[in-house]
């Protein structure tokens, strides 16, 4: 197999780093998307671009620049944050900045890629989601709205595109050792909140160390690659016990709310 072109955003750090240096490891091309210039290795099949993806006009050049130096094979929507806090407490500012990272960024960049990914015949999107996409906690609500929604989004598109060989993945990951737990954003907390499960769920995440996390991003990125060379990868994937544990329990909650209602559901018929 010759070597393909990855796009990854929020190469950084973290997982999208890790992410990265596997592409580079196996022999690929990378295009990465960082706020930090510097935070990458060199490497004559890397190139870095400097994004804000709250800017959809640069995000789109982005796109355009990295299509015109070589056809793109692999997208990866990686970037992302988690505000912190009460639905009360986020100002219209944090939640516009968290959707457009979590869900209107990626939206844009699948649907710049979808265009040229039919025309070349086929190509793979992997969306970083979370158990944040499947279940709802406290102090969590605009991340999990830019979460669900972009596992539904991911759904429909994979069914447009499908028979255009273009695969969607979501990787729905849990606690992951990359620095996420430091860089939680926190909302200015308010005096109703602070003993509720708000406050309680606040400290827990203040106290939190990125050691106490399970999830080893190595091997995630290591899966995730192997991942994209599947002819036919699953639409999701639960990557690490504590996610499977959770959206486990979220799933079978819904379940049983569903059945309990099925009379309830035939009773508005005519």
């Amino acid at each position: 197999m010759s070597a393909r072109h990855w796009f990854v955003t929020g190469a950084s750090g973290g997982m999208g780093r890790h992410l990265v240096e596997e592409a580079l490891r196996r022999g690929e091309h990378v295009t990465a998307t960082v706020r930090r210039p510097d935070a990458l290795p060199d490497s004559p099949r890397l190139t870095v671009e400097r994004l804000d993806l709250t800017r959809p006009d640069d995000v789109a050049a982005a796109v355009e620049r990295t299509l015109r130096r070589r056809p793109v094979d692999v997208v990866v929507n990686n970037a992302g944050y988690a505000l912190v806090g009460a639905a009360e407490e986020m100002t219209p500012e944090q939640i516009r900045e968290q959707i457009e990272v979590l869900l209107l960024a990626p939206i844009l960049i699948t649907r710049a890629f979808l265009g040229p990914m039919r025309r070349q015949g086929g190509g793979r999107i992997v969306q970083i989601s979370s158990m944040g996409g499947q279940i709802g906690s406290p102090t969590h609500s605009a991340y999990h709205a830019g979460k669900w929604g972009l596992e539904g989004y991911t759904e429909s598109v994979r069914r447009e595109v499908a028979d255009f060989g273009i695969h969607l993945t979501l990787a729905q990951l849990g606690g992951t050792r990359t620095g996420f737990a430091s860089a939680l954003r926190y909302t200015a907390e308010t005096a109703p909140y602070r003993d509720n499960a708000v406050g309680r769920t606040r400290r827990r995440l203040e106290s939190l160390d990125d050691r106490d996390l399970p999830g080893d991003p190595a091997k995630i990125a290591a899966l995730l690659y192997e991942t994209t060379l599947q002819p036919n990868p699953p639409l999701r994937l639960s990557l690490g016990l504590d996610t499977y544990d959770a959206v486990h329990h979220a799933l079978t909650e819904r379940l049983n709310m569903l059945e309990s209602q099925r009379e309830l559901a035939a009773s508005i018929a005519f």
